[in-house]
């Protein structure tokens, strides 16, 4: 495992301020919390709000926001209080601690199986005679540590919990919002917000936090309808997709393989259309933001791997400089969660289907909005040579970088910075925008550059004279002329994904 690059991004991301340790500047602060600064928020926003253009409202689905602490019963009957766990092994030498699987993986280069009992642990760390990272001294046992944050309400301290998922509330919530909001299964209800894990040992910045953000989307269907035998708006969303090809590794293979939603299904490869469509939009979700599909798969576990509660499960995994880092979990939850909630609750939790009575089965995107925009970074991150210089660039879609333009007065006199600050004033309602008149232009052009800024238009002399102002692009570093007039419109075009050298004359 090579954290060269991962070093890079988190020293890129504390220079600018996109994120860095909670309580930096205190000795105390505690591991796997972080801050997410000016452009972080901008960028993570900017995930959350293509999450719900391109899969909450494009699926026509509905949206909650529960609370963050729940009461002991919803993780009692969630499985949460009795199985939540994660191996937990100590030096008896220097007392350090760690997860016995992440040590077992680090040495065997093999993913642990989710369901070993403890024993296990402890025999494999005999068998491949791992050691403490730290000192080299020997492991204890193996003991489980439950990872939820327990928290006293009021002053009697009632016996509480901060939620280590988003989607129980949304379980817990169902008979309400079946009753409130004219729901029809199949129904897709999504959340997004902050959870909550006591971690053993949180590490590699983002990707494993003990406060987190999850946009996660529970689809409610009929499990004797899973067919197309549904209706027409089903089978037309089906048939939308069937036709994609999506990146599936499925049991036994070694290598992803490129099929379609059609093949998919047909070959039984996915269990049914429902599933298979909302797979692709998931995948589609991530092409959008700038993720190339041969470095992305949906990985289907086994059974040892599968949480307690998965029917059938595949997580969404995106290759990285560490390896593959799952981003999305999709499982195929049956109907575990509503009758866990109606046997603990006293609850019927039943609704009418036409004209059946149903427990509906759920289908789960679960989706790491911090490891998302870590990706995103990653993969946008380059170093370079220029004209002796080092560049560092983030290669932002435009569509999530935190500013998609920015703009600067050749010089500051001669009224070019009144000239440029009135099309900053112009263009900023409707564009993220940034105003930089600090500097050399080439500065300017270098600091947008290393916050992913895709345009840089620049106020000279002939912008007085005939209006134009030339346009740079990030990637590039060409540009082109054009009107000021035609500026938003140009803009809008490149965010739609075309080529911004195709839109004015260039610039030799």
């Amino acid at each position: 495992m090579d954290e060269g690059k991962l070093n890079e991004i988190v020293t890129l991301a504390g220079k600018r301020a996109f994120f860095f340790q909670t309580a930096e500047v205190y000795p105390d602060m505690n591991s796997g919390f972080i801050e997410y600064g000016p452009l972080g928020t901008k960028l993570k926003n900017k995930i959350i709000d293509s999450w719900r253009r391109f899969l909450v409202k494009r699926d026509e689905m509905i949206e909650i926001d529960g609370s963050q602490i729940m009461p002991k019963s919803i993780f009692v009957a969630s499985g949460h209080l009795s199985s939540f766990s994660d191996p937990l092994v100590q030096c008896e030498k220097c007392k350090m601690i760690a997860r016995a699987d992440k040590l077992i993986e680090e040495k065997t280069h093999e993913t642990t199986p989710e369901k070993l009992k403890m024993e296990d642990y402890d025999f494999l760390i005999e068998k491949n005679k791992i050691q403490c990272p730290k000192c080299k001294g020997a492991l204890g046992k193996t003991r489980p540590w439950n990872m939820m944050f327990k928290v006293g309400i009021g002053p009697e301290q009632k016996e509480s919990y901060l939620r280590p998922e988003t989607c129980q509330s949304i379980f817990a919530d169902f008979p309400r919002l079946y009753a409130t909001a004219r729901i029809k299964l199949p129904i897709g209800i999504g959340q997004v917000g902050k959870s909550f894990r006591n971690e053993i040992s949180p590490r590699q910045s983002l990707l494993r936090m003990r406060e987190f953000t999850q946009a996660e989307i529970e689809v409610f269907f009929n499990p004797e309808k899973t067919e197309l035998n549904a209706s027409d708006v089903e089978r037309e969303k089906y048939d939308s997709v069937k036709s994609y090809v999506l990146m599936l590794l499925p049991n036994g293979k070694k290598k992803a393989e490129e099929i379609s939603v059609k093949d998919a299904v047909s070959k039984k490869i996915i269990s049914s259309p429902l599933i298979a469509y909302h797979l692709s939009l998931l995948q589609q979700f991530y092409e959008k933001l700038g993720v190339k599909k041969k470095s992305m798969r949906f990985r289907q576990l086994n059974d040892q791997e599968k949480a307690f509660y998965a029917k059938d499960a595949w997580d969404f995994e995106v290759e990285t400089s560490i390896g593959w880092v799952e981003l999305v979990a999709c499982n195929n939850r049956s109907d575990y969660d509503l009758s866990s909630h109606q046997r603990e609750s006293k609850k019927n939790f039943y609704i009418m289907d036409e004209d059946k009575k149903v427990l509906p089965h759920v289908f789960e995107l679960s989706m790491g909005i911090d490891r998302t925009l870590y990706i995103l970074m990653e993969y946008a991150f380059e170093k370079e040579k220029v004209k002796e210089e080092e560049r560092s660039v983030l290669h932002f879609a435009p569509l999530i970088a935190p500013y998609q333009v920015a703009i600067f007065p050749l010089v500051n006199k001669d009224g070019l910075p009144e000239v440029a600050r009135k099309i900053y004033n112009d263009l900023k309602d409707e564009f993220e925008c940034s105003y930089d008149a600090s500097g050399s232009i080439g500065k300017m052009y270098r600091r947008q550059d290393e916050i992913g800024t895709k345009m840089s238009i620049t106020v000279d002399y002939d912008t007085k004279k005939d209006k134009t102002v030339s346009i740079r692009d990030r990637d590039t570093m060409k540009q082109i002329r054009v009107k000021v007039s035609d500026l938003s419109k140009i803009i809008q075009k490149v965010i739609s994904g075309e080529d911004l050298l195709k839109l004015g004359k260039p610039i030799k």
